[in-house]
């Protein structure tokens, strides 16, 4: 049985989240609807989910003595990782001393934090089909790797780096040395550390939300949220959509790579594993262990979003991924570079038919940073795709007068 406290209680459930963007923001609603004390944590003031939890601190979350010092004083009873930068090895210490459970496991963040990590483990323990690749430490190792066997089109990417950033296709040689220069400005850590993917031709591109959550005998179950399609843009997300079409056999072969990845990185939360698709044929991408950016469609199309799936399954509670609606999600860029923005065309915007706004409140803009999102539900796919394109045009965000 689950005992949830009182916040700002003696008895308080308190869950300590590192990294308050938007999605963090989600997470932290949904804690609190659940009577969970938070402590939103991020590298800046007023990030979106400081603004909303009970307790906003800001550090330094890749410095270790930084996080070990804040956990030690907060004594959270969980830590949820929302970013990439942070010092992983640090939560395994503290994690194996018992001072507080890191969700889903501090192993798990640790793996998950770059790309090396978890496709090591993907393709090299796990034996689970993924793309042709090699890491680099330099310029000349990458055009070396790239001519020794991985070929054109390929991709680069940071090995750590969040939303795509720092991510491109490359065509010909003539793009190797923009490709590095671009994953080093893109990198959330500056590793000087790259990798390389041979191209896969596929059809497309999911996001298969994979939880893992207490059963009612105190087992571990693995369910499963229906394929979220999308569309990025310089390797960033722009749109997404649920449920994606797949093939009966595909959409087996994605479950068993997800319930394979996910049961080994272990604990409780839910993961956002991508997959690339082609026929009948899956490989696999990556996986967040954590909501993903294409996975906010799910506050218009579940009864429970994928931020009431993950603060559900670590608090130890029952989820339930139905799926509502078919619907859509569209990108509001920010178009401006500046602080305390405002958004011209909020109301033209909700009179789309099926549609909604999630406006972040990010206190600076930048020319393409995310600083919403618009939501549709409909009939089909299509229809919500339409409508959340419309609506996200409407929202014009600009500097005060």
């Amino acid at each position: 049985m689950t005992t949830l406290g009182t916040p700002l209680s003696p008895r308080a459930t308190k869950v300590m989240l590192l990294g308050s963007g938007e999605l963090g923001k989600e997470v932290l609603i949904a804690l609190q609807r659940l009577g969970v004390e938070t402590i939103a944590v991020d590298r800046y003031d007023r990030a979106p989910g400081q603004q909303i939890a009970h307790h906003a601190r800001t550090i330094a979350m890749s410095d270790p003595d930084q996080l070990k010092a804040l956990i030690e004083a907060e004594r959270p009873d969980l830590v949820v990782p929302e970013i990439e930068a942070i010092a992983t090895p640090m939560l395994e210490t503290l994690e194996a001393a018992g001072t507080v459970r890191v969700i889903p496991t501090a192993r798990a963040a640790r793996l998950t934090m770059d790309r090396e990590g978890i496709r090591r483990l993907a393709a090299e323990t796990l034996g689970l089909p993924t793309s042709p690749y090699r890491f680099c430490d330099s310029l000349q190792e990458l055009r070396e790797a790239i001519d020794g066997g991985i070929g054109y089109p390929c991709v680069v990417k940071p090995v750590m780096s969040s939303s795509g950033k720092g991510q491109s296709k490359l065509d010909g040689p003539q793009d190797v040395e923009r490709a590095w220069e671009y994953a080093m400005a893109g990198g959330r850590v500056s590793h000087g550390r790259v990798i390389v993917e041979g191209f896969i031709d596929f059809d497309y591109e999911i996001t298969l939300l994979t939880v893992r959550a207490r059963g009612a005998d105190g087992s571990i179950e693995t369910h499963f949220c229906e394929p979220i399609g999308h569309l990025q843009q310089a390797g960033d997300y722009v749109e997404s959509w649920q449920p994606h079409p797949m093939h009966p056999a595909a959409l087996q072969k994605a479950r068993e790579i997800a319930r394979a990845v996910t049961g080994d990185l272990g604990g409780q939360g839910l993961f956002g594993v991508e997959l690339f698709v082609k026929g009948e044929q899956v490989w696999f991408s990556e996986v967040s262990p954590r909501p993903h950016d294409t996975g906010m469609v799910t506050m218009i199309t579940q009864w429970q979003s994928e931020f009431e799936l993950h603060a559900r399954a670590i608090l130890g509670l029952p989820v339930d991924t139905t799926l509502k609606s078919p619907g859509a999600s569209a990108v509001i860029y920010g178009g401006v570079d500046g602080e305390g923005v405002v958004f011209d065309g909020v109301d033209q915007a909700l009179r789309v038919p099926r549609t909604d706004l999630r406006l972040f409140g990010k206190p600076e803009s930048f020319a393409k940073r995310r600083m919403g999102v618009a939501l549709a539900y409909d009939v089909d796919v299509e229809a919500a795709r339409a409508n959340a394109r419309e609506a996200a045009g409407k929202v014009v965000p600009r500097l005060p007068d």
